[in-house]
């Protein structure tokens, strides 16, 4: 059973020191900044606040859309995402500071505190052994010689250096027998009683076994929350950027359509031009005017493909169809057609969809 406590408990500090320093690596993937963290530790000094790599990036992109303009929208779409990447700095650092609070200071406490006493105790434990060990051998020779001095009574041989004429030699090996037979006992003594205290540190390890389970479980709660909150800060930029993005699709589908240039090139520099030649700004996208009717559209002789929806999309009128995320649609193109769009069918239902939220398979 002691065998089994010792190695159960060897055990645990081999695979509690590589878990901690494995996720002290993904945690902290700087080896610079960890030697860093440990000189603070040991010099009992607070460790400097350090910015993360989404803070670092985020405030590139806020300087980068400065120098670009933040009117344009390569700098719009620059503070957009540069704000979102110090939000995901600041839930990293959050992450990283409960992490290191709720697990990796059990394990490191369980290293550096629990694990030390345990072995302090077992090296005590060892000398108690070779105590015993060298108590039992020295008891084992006061035996043969008492044995072979009742045997043959040869004073000569048998008697010790500071031998006294009037004792005989029998007499002297009782006494060295009965002295190693109480060296022997005190040593038993010894021995149990360490081996009671490092027994009693042994079955510990179960309760820090229970101990390390709650902190795992910590861990994961922590982690799951910080993947959760990644995801929604990142649903949110991508739903922003979707919207703009499909604003600017609608907005050059406009200013690309075959009427105005034809207006513009019927129209030589300088003549004055009339507006109702051009289409106004608030106008219905090409896709939503009468030289398309969604309900008249027939899929082409050329065929139709097949393709996945990579982002949610909301439909902004009726002749658009709303997409979910992952599902597969069918898709075409018809002649005149702007080339951001396509003809979408799931079903008995049919819209225009753009080509940006689509993943065609061939």
């Amino acid at each position: 059973h002691f065998e089994n406590l010792l190695s159960r408990a060897d055990c645990t500090k081999n695979w509690t020191e590589k878990i901690y320093r494995q996720t002290e690596v993904v945690l902290q993937p700087n080896p610079g900044a960890r030697i860093e963290e440990f000189l603070f530790e040991k010099l009992d000094r607070k460790v400097p606040p350090r910015p993360t790599n989404g803070d670092i990036l985020g405030q590139f992109m806020l300087e980068a859309a400065k120098e670009f303009g933040p009117g344009t929208p390569y700098g719009s779409t620059l503070i957009k995402v540069g704000d979102c990447q110090r939000r995901l700095g600041g839930a990293e650092r959050e992450f990283l500071q409960t992490s290191s609070i709720s697990f990796l200071t059990p394990l490191r406490n369980f290293l550096e505190g629990d694990w030390r006493t345990i072995s302090k105790e077992r090296r005590l434990l060892e000398n108690r052994r070779l105590d015993l060990d060298a108590c039992k051998a020295r008891l084992k020779k006061a035996k043969t010689a008492e044995a072979k001095a009742a045997a043959v009574p040869d004073f000569q041989e048998t008697r010790p250096c500071h031998y006294v004429l009037s004792a005989s030699a029998s007499a002297l090996w009782n006494e060295e027998l009965d002295k190693a037979e109480h060296e022997l006992r005190v040593a038993q003594t010894e021995f149990d009683r360490q081996a009671e205290v490092t027994r009693l540190l042994l079955e510990g390890i179960s309760n820090t076994h229970v101990n390390h389970l709650h902190c795992l479980c910590e861990f994961v709660e922590v982690q799951a929350m910080y993947y959760s909150q990644c995801h929604k800060y990142m649903q949110e930029l991508q739903k922003e950027l979707g919207r703009w993005f499909k604003q600017k699709l609608k907005l050059n589908a406009k200013f690309t359509h075959p009427q105005v240039i034809q207006s513009v090139n019927s129209h030589p520099a300088g003549s004055p031009t009339d507006p109702s030649a051009f289409p106004q700004l608030n106008s219905p996208s090409p896709l939503k005017t009468d030289t398309l009717q969604i309900e008249e559209v027939q899929p082409p002789a050329s065929g139709t493909r097949k393709a996945k929806v990579l982002y949610d999309y909301d439909a902004a009128d009726s002749n658009e169809l709303s997409l979910r995320a992952d599902e597969l649609i069918t898709v075409y193109t018809v002649p005149g057609m702007d080339s951001d769009w396509l003809i979408g069918e799931r079903g008995n239902q049919k819209g225009t969809v753009p080509v940006t939220y689509l993943e065609l398979l061939s």
